[in-house]
This record gives C-alpha cells, sequence and structure tokens, in this order.
C-alpha cells in the first residue's frame, strides 16, 4: 500500500524539486498540483500524477481532494507549498493585493487542511507540513504583507500539531531562508507594481527604501552565496514525511538559523537597528 503525498504550488522551485524527490521514493504516490495542469506535465515523467489545483478556488481544491480519496481513501501527506510575496510600503499596498496574498498564502492552506483532516482520522494517520519560511520569524522592511501571512502560517501550524496529534497525523513547519528560486524576481515585480500604483511614484517618500531592496535582491553576491537550492528543501520535506518522530520545525540554511538567532538575541531594538543598517 503507498502512501498518497499531495503536493501544492509544484510548477517551479521548491514545489518542483519536492514533487522530484518525493517520487523517487516507491512507497509514495506523489499528486503534483498547480493552476494549470498543462504547466506541470512534464512531471508525469517523474512517475508523478498531475492535477490542476488553485488554491484561492474552493471548488479547484474540494476536487483535487476527491480525487485522491477516490483512487486512495485519503490523502495520507499534504505539503502545502503554493504561495508568493507582495512587497511593497504598507501604506501604498492596495487592499485587494492584501486580500490576494492572504487568500493564497494562509486561507488556501488552511482551506486544504480542513479538506483532508477527514479522511485522515478516519485512517488514523497523516502527514501535513506546512511551508512557511524565515520570514515567519523575522522581518524586513517592503515585506508587511508577506510577512504577516508567514507568521499566521506558524501559528496556525503549531495549534493545528496539538489539535490532531490524537488522531495519529504529524505536522511539521519548513522555515526555509533564501533559496535560489523566481522569489526575488516576485519581489522586484510586486514592488514596480506596487509603487506604479502609487501616484508618487519612484520619487515617493519610500523611495530611498525601494532602492535598498532592490540592491539587496539583485545585487547577487553576498544574497547569492547565503541561499540554498530548492532541493535543500525538498530534503526537509522528505524527512518530514518520512521521519517516525518528525520534527514541529525545520529551519533550512545556515544562514537563516543564524538570522533567526541573531533576532531573538538582539531584542526588538537591536533587530530594528541592524534593519536600518542594511536598508540605509
Amino acid at each position: 500500500m503507498t502512501t498518497a503525498v499531495l503536493i501544492t504550488g509544484t510548477s517551479s522551485g521548491i514545489g518542483r524539486a519536492t514533487v522530484e524527490r518525493l517520487a523517487r521514493r516507491p512507497e509514495l504516490t506523489v499528486y503534483a498540483t498547480a493552476r494549470r495542469a498543462e504547466s506541470i506535465a512534464d512531471l508525469a515523467d517523474t512517475g508523478a500524477r498531475v492535477l490542476a489545483l488553485d488554491v484561492t478556488d474552493p471548488a479547484s481544491m474540494a476536487a483535487a481532494v476527491k480525487t485522491v480519496e477516490a483512487e486512495h481513501g485519503a490523502v495520507g501527506a499534504l505539503v502545502n507549498n503554493a504561495g508568493y510575496g507582495e512587497y511593497g510600503p504598507v501604506e501604498e499596498v492596495p487592499l485587494d493585493r492584501i486580500r490576494r496574498q492572504m487568500d493564497t498564502n494562509v486561507i488556501g492552506l488552511a482551506h486544504l487542511v480542513q479538506l483532508v483532516l477527514p479522511g485522515m482520522r478516519r485512517a488514523g494517520r497523516g502527514r501535513i507540513v506546512n511551508i512557511s519560511s524565515m520570514g515567519g520569524k523575522v522581518t524586513f522592511p517592503l515585506g508587511a504583507f508577506y510577512h504577516a501571512s508567514k507568521f499566521a502560517v506558524e501559528g496556525f501550524t503549531d495549534v493545528l500539531r496539538t489539535e490532531v496529534k490524537p488522531f495519529g497525523i504529524g505536522v511539521s513547519l519548513i522555515e526555509p531562508g533564501v533559496i535560489r528560486t523566481g522569489f526575488g524576481s516576485t519581489i522586484t515585480s510586486t514592488l514596480s507594481e506596487n509603487t506604479a500604483k502609487n501616484t508618487a511614484g519612484d520619487s515617493g517618500p519610500y523611495a530611498a527604501l525601494k532602492k535598498a531592496q532592490d540592491s539587496l535582491v539583485n545585487s547577487g553576491g553576498t544574497m547569492e552565496r547565503m541561499a540554498g537550492s530548492p532541493d535543500d528543501v525538498a530534503l526537509a520535506v522528505e524527512r518530514a514525511l518520512t521521519a517516525t518522530r518528525p520534527r514541529p520545525r525545520y529551519v533550512v540554511t545556515a544562514h537563516a538559523r543564524a538570522l533567526i538567532a541573531t533576532r531573538r538575541l538582539l531584542g526588538d531594538r537591536g533587530w530594528d537597528a541592524l534593519v536600518t543598517r542594511m536598508y540605509r
């Protein structure tokens, strides 16, 4: 008997690497999903099943879960990976974009958990892995709504872990640091779009902050050296799914571990001072 693993957001980066890694395990049947199934059609070559799943569409999520349950009785493991970062000053990001950020990163994740839990409880077992970020522990300017979504995932996962443990369901959180994916380009594009929507544009009160952000993201060098690979995160997911006693948290990359520890040691004022120097 194989375990059915449902993974969201597999068109690129961490999600794709996770499919490729898990599909090599004969005891797992991997379901790769994305908003457009055709964008991940090639993942069928790994042995994965390909499904359409949009985490902002409840009907799409329900259909995907029903497909897996029809073939396996229950979703054996859920990997909530779909997400993105909305960047811009708090004052300037439009409400519709804030709602989309939360809908994608938090509400969709939570609803998928609701959909798979009844089957897992009936089976008396299951694993849920939520991909968060070091951004759920440390914060940087212009990422308020991304950080808010990841802080929410942290709290949600902590509560979920204790609620479902009596039913034989294990829950883990993955906290990656900087990873070599398209996330940097997402930061740049959302920041640019939100700047364009603001009449002040590049000459507004946050212009210097935006310029510093662009330099940090696009300068390469130190940022590139700090970055881990998508497969580093996929390995952590594999461990969370297959360990007899999975950890509550897996922090991925030495840089992420160092930043989280630094934030804890410095306290609020110390961290604020450090970030101010970084963005000066």
